[in-house]
């Protein structure tokens, strides 16, 4: 849509034959959710609906890092649940204890962290007996 409005056609007009012109040429065919109704004209208006529809679509956050290292904390520990051996136990366990060591150390913006670091010895006893359990409960 380079051209220019022509004198003596109202915008209205004009804009509705670029509109008529591009459809009959197919420019809108394949457009995303063509036909359905528009999303969420149930809910109130919101201006910044399209930041926060780009950030749900790329899996972003915009949280504070204490609240993403609480975050990054409780992720470790049901990955824990989860290791398949002490080594990898030890490695969740380590690298977040490193980045609440160094939040303790140098506190970033945002509530605090309420955070301690992990006792990993503690953590891979828990870790052992659980699945010890799970191994006595297969047999």
């Amino acid at each position: 849509m380079t051209e220019r409005k022509p004198p003596g056609i109202s915008f209205e007009t004009w804009a509705d034959r670029q509109i008529r012109e591009a459809d009959e040429r197919g420019a809108f065919a394949d457009l995303r959710g063509k036909g359905k109704p528009l999303p969420n004209l149930d809910k109130p208006y919101d201006d910044l609906w399209w930041v926060k529809e780009k950030m749900a679509r790329e899996n972003l956050s915009f949280l504070p890092p204490t609240l993403v290292l609480r975050k990054e904390a409780e992720d470790a520990l049901a990955a824990v649940e989860k290791a398949p051996s002490e080594r990898t136990v030890r490695e969740i366990l380590a690298e977040v204890n490193d980045k609440i060591r160094e939040a303790i150390r140098r506190p970033p913006p945002g509530p605090p962290l309420n955070l301690a670091p992990f006792d990993i010895d503690e953590a891979v006893r828990a870790w052992r007996e659980r699945r010890d359990r799970e191994q006595a409960a297969e047999s």
